[in-house]
């Protein structure tokens, strides 16, 4: 084996990372998905809006909304399969602009043809859907491993900072817009995030993947097969199963019930939302600026702190406890989600990453309405006290455990220490 010889020179220090949020090509990624992200979040809050100006009846939103999460589960493996198949961007643009497409159709049912508002939620969702993976994926060719970290923090507190400011935002639109207008609004933001972000900026992960000649059902299962080839990644989504169908689904039906019987005002409910958005643009900052040694270890606590959130709920403690519950809750979230995105990124292998990202999204978003249908009745019959407990629980529990399994310490089947 040759070796090569010291150099006399000292070597010279690396240079600083440039800031992610000088890279005009991230930053044009950054404005689709915020776009994406606010329309996303607008549609349920404006459709709220019609109901309350008799456009629209409860049983109709219950419809509506529900046509929009079977149309984003439909698509959401279809779009990782072709974000893996053909060009992300590409991928972006279509099912953001078939999102859009709903936009007009809704304003046009609205009043008039529930069935066609239906529809329509379903051709949104599905844009939805499919452009999530695609985004996921795109991040990891436009931005350089070394600044992802800095990358999904900055996606994920465009997030929340849309849901803190958004509601006031909307409420003061509807001062001075109808309800249809707000929807064709929506549809504008639709098209930014079709048309303003580039392609992929990295020579690594910008090569097409050559599609399989298998059809759809094989090239998916490749992706199943890729996720399996890490531990952690199958032991988080284990862990985040138990988070969303079981604490975050048992405290969203909870937690209004608690603050009108025990506290006696809507305050307790608005203040815990808002502590637990505040908590997570919090969390995203902090990750921003530091990786911890052992983070998949770190990312574990933060996604089991969600478990104080249905623990405040169970006794009668005073209202600050429980916002300040949630304050934490939403710190740990992000302290696992921002580490989460950024090693399936770093791990998976590029031609899988957007079917790796679906399955993550399929799991994370299918799983959540069946915890919401099953909690309310489970409240019913065992009282809410033991539900919570359980919940609970399930939040701690499930995932200390995770931690356990290999390769979750670092999110990587490589301990970091043992590369050159």
């Amino acid at each position: 084996m040759s070796t090569t010889p010291t150099s006399a020179t000292p070597k010279s220090p690396a240079p600083p990372t440039r800031s992610i949020l000088r890279d005009p090509a991230f930053l044009r990624l950054w404005a689709g998905t915020t776009a994406s992200g606010l329309a996303t979040w607008a549609l349920p809050f404006v459709l709220g809006l019609a109901v309350l100006h008799r456009e629209l009846g409860a049983a109709g939103l219950g419809l509506v909304l529900a046509a929009r999460t079977a149309g984003f589960l439909a698509a959401v493996a279809v779009g990782g399969v072709l974000a893996d198949r053909h060009s992300r961007r590409a991928v972006v643009l279509w099912s953001a602009l078939a999102a859009g497409a709903a936009a007009p159709l809704l304003a046009a049912g609205l009043g008039r043809s529930v069935v066609l508002m239906t529809a329509a939620a379903a051709l949104a969702g599905a844009g939805q859907g499919a452009c999530r993976p695609a985004f996921q994926a795109l991040t990891a060719e436009t931005v350089d491993p070394d600044r992802r970290q800095q990358a999904n923090a900055a996606m994920t507190m465009a997030v929340r900072g849309s849901t803190l400011g958004g509601p006031a935002l909307t409420a003061l639109l509807a001062s001075f817009l109808d309800v249809r207008t707000l929807l064709l609004g929506i549809g504008v933001l639709w098209l930014i995030a079709a048309l303003v972000p580039g392609g992929g900026g990295t020579a690594a992960d910008k090569e097409l993947p050559v599609p399989g000649a298998g059809g759809f059902r094989a090239e998916f299962m490749e992706g199943i097969r890729e996720a399996r080839l890490h531990p952690w990644f199958l032991a988080g989504l284990g862990a985040l199963v138990a988070v969303i169908a079981l604490g975050y689904s048992a405290t969203s039906v909870a937690l209004p019930l608690i603050s009108r019987d025990r506290y006696g005002t809507e305050w307790v409910l608005a203040a815990a939302m808002t502590a637990y958005t505040v908590g997570a643009l919090g969390g995203a900052l902090l990750i921003a600026r530091r990786l911890p040694r052992s983070q998949g270890w770190a990312a574990f606590a933060g996604l089991g702190a969600y478990g104080f959130a249905p623990l405040s709920l169970m006794l009668p403690v005073h209202p600050g406890v429980v916002v300040a519950a949630y304050a934490v809750a939403g710190i740990g979230i992000e302290l696992f989600n921002v580490p989460w995105f950024t090693a399936t990124q770093r791990e998976v292998a590029p031609d899988k990453l957007a079917r790796v990202s679906s399955l993550d999204f399929l799991v994370s978003y299918g799983l959540a309405p069946v915890g919401l249908a099953l909690i309310a009745p489970a409240i019913d019959f065992f009282g809410v006290t033991p539900v919570l407990a359980g919940c609970a629980a399930a939040c701690f529990l499930v995932p200390a455990a995770a931690a356990l399994v290999p390769s979750a310490r670092h999110f990587a089947r490589t301990d970091p220490a043992t590369k050159d």
